[in-house]
């Protein structure tokens, strides 16, 4: 730990030129190369892997949604301790401030609980740096636990003490949670650029006897690499190839009853229309609409292009 601790430092203290947020920004990103973290990560990685969870994780993930839960959840108790901060100013509202801090702590525990399910199923960079903001947030817990408790005592002034020390926890916490969404892309649909990338055309693939029924083939479409498995003579599927959920080579996953399985976190993908349907993954992969020239080439384009 006095490792890490030195390695965070060294970041902060590197570059002055950009003022206070430059330093915590690189003290951030520092965090996530910060390979001591590892004997936490990973047990801790096994634990929640090993959650009896059945159908509730894909819910907890959010793929009925079609993006993540977690975000949506963490409002609730968010929201709740930032009403309760605005009433301990009103006099005469301490029963509902302490109502509004122990709703914040009840619906903080599903957030909780949504967010380490995602955060398994991130690479190491991630989860060194969602480690650190699950920290943040159980102190803001513990500390908002302890306001409701001593507003429950008659203790009003210590338990509003508590309940800013918790809103600054949890704003830390947020400030993590931000640069491990839109910093490292925890969460993001990794497959959104592909239309913008893909000229809109038919692209060769290849000759169509090249292609093996039932085995995954890799190859591309300009830029972007793309999956394609043949079913039978005449039926050819092709998915963009990189994970949506991170980016993950789908063309060395296994193909199985019309579905192929990312070999990094396990989504599962229907072949004839990309659809996410178990798995981390929330959103589905682009597909390309397929045929087969005169010459015999097999082309894919991007579906809805003339």
């Amino acid at each position: 730990m006095g490792t890490f601790i030195a390695r965070i430092t060294a970041a902060t203290r590197s570059d002055d030129r950009g003022g206070i947020g430059a330093r915590a920004l690189k003290g951030l990103d520092a965090v996530g190369g910060a390979a001591e973290l590892d004997p936490i990560v990973e047990p801790l990685t096994r634990a929640v892997q090993a959650l009896p969870l059945g159908r509730m994780r894909g819910a907890l993930h959010g793929r009925p949604l079609g993006h993540p839960l977690h975000p949506a959840l963490v409002q609730l108790p968010i929201g709740a301790w930032m009403s309760s901060v605005l009433l301990d100013l009103v006099p005469g509202s301490e029963r509902a401030a302490r109502l509004l801090v122990a709703a914040g702590v009840a619906t903080a525990v599903p957030a909780a609980l949504s967010g380490w399910v995602d955060w398994a199923d991130q690479h190491e960079q991630q989860r060194r740096t969602g480690l650190l903001h699950a920290a943040s947030m159980a102190a803001a817990i513990g500390l908002y636990g302890a306001s409701w408790a001593a507003r429950s005592c008659g203790r009003i002034r210590l338990g509003r003490v508590l309940g800013l020390a918790g809103l600054t926890a949890a704003g830390s916490g947020a400030a993590v949670g931000g640069h491990l969404a839109y910093r490292q892309a925890a969460g993001a649909n990794k497959a959104e650029p592909v239309p913008h990338l893909v000229e809109p055309r038919w692209h060769t693939l290849g000759r169509a006897e090249e292609f093996v029924v039932g085995e995954a083939t890799r190859r591309t479409v300009g830029e972007v690499p793309v999956l394609v498995v043949r079913e039978s003579d005449e039926v050819f599927h092709v998915l963009a190839d990189r994970c949506s959920h991170s980016s993950g080579p789908l063309s060395e996953g296994e193909v199985a009853d019309g579905c192929v399985t990312c070999p990094w976190h396990g989504s599962v993908f229907r072949l004839s229309d990309g659809w996410n349907v178990d798995g981390p993954a929330t959103a589905p992969q682009p597909r390309f609409v397929t045929r087969t020239d005169r010459a015999g080439n097999l082309q894919a384009r991007l579906p809805d292009v003339s």
